[in-house]
């Protein structure tokens, strides 16, 4: 079990070893960030998008979530985290792809399903997870042998869909400023699968 001993540990081979390797980019990164891709991912301790994409620092805008979920657009009064996230992305920082990334195993997509039996999934993970009461209905219809994997796809669409939603968003896709992608990480197999825009099919990314 880590500690927070083990974060200043680790804080220290940092310093070491990556900061010491890259002196020179961290002194640039402190004078502002100019990322071209914002990644939507889950909270998911196991699926790093850094790690994933093999990204360096200052390249990647991340905002994560339960289930990697984006709500759809709405401006009354509230707390819009992932929104907010989205806005500075888009407007400020001007990135020019939003990645919805999903992955294998997902506990959100797990909860969601449950609370199609009506059994407890939390006071907030449950209404958040509702995101997905549509499409989850739908998939669980289709009787899918794998209906974890099945929603854990189709909620990627959905935040693709849900993102078209801001005024912002819409406008900058319909200029050719912006484009909107989808993909799946299958933890233990190490695989990523990306969407097919045309067909919403998610095909292995080859090696």
């Amino acid at each position: 079990m880590r500690t927070p001993e083990d974060l200043k540990d680790g804080y220290r081979q940092f310093r070491n070893g990556a900061y010491s390797r890259q002196v020179e980019l961290y002194r640039t990164l402190g004078e502002g960030q100019d990322p071209d891709i914002m990644i939507i991912g889950c909270a998911d301790s196991r699926a790093e998008p850094a790690e994933i994409f093999h990204a360096a620092p200052g390249q990647l805008f991340i905002v994560r979530n339960v289930a990697n979920l984006v709500p759809p657009y709405e401006n009354s009064p509230g707390l819009h985290g992932v929104s907010a996230a989205l806005e500075f992305a888009v407007t400020a920082l001007k990135v020019k792809h939003v990645v919805v990334m999903g992955h294998g195993g997902c506990g959100g997509i797990a909860a969601s399903l449950l609370a199609a039996d009506h059994k407890p999934v939390g006071e907030f993970v449950g209404p958040w997870v509702e995101l997905l009461s549509k499409a989850r209905d739908s998939v669980i219809a289709d009787a899918p042998t794998d209906p974890q994997t099945a929603l854990e796809h189709t909620g990627i669409g959905v935040s693709l869909d849900n993102l078209m939603t801001f005024p912002f968003v819409a406008r900058a896709v319909e200029a050719g400023e912006l484009e909107l992608h989808g993909s799946w990480f299958a933890i233990g197999l190490g695989e990523l699968h990306w969407r097919n825009r045309d067909t919403g099919v998610f095909e292995e990314v080859e090696l």
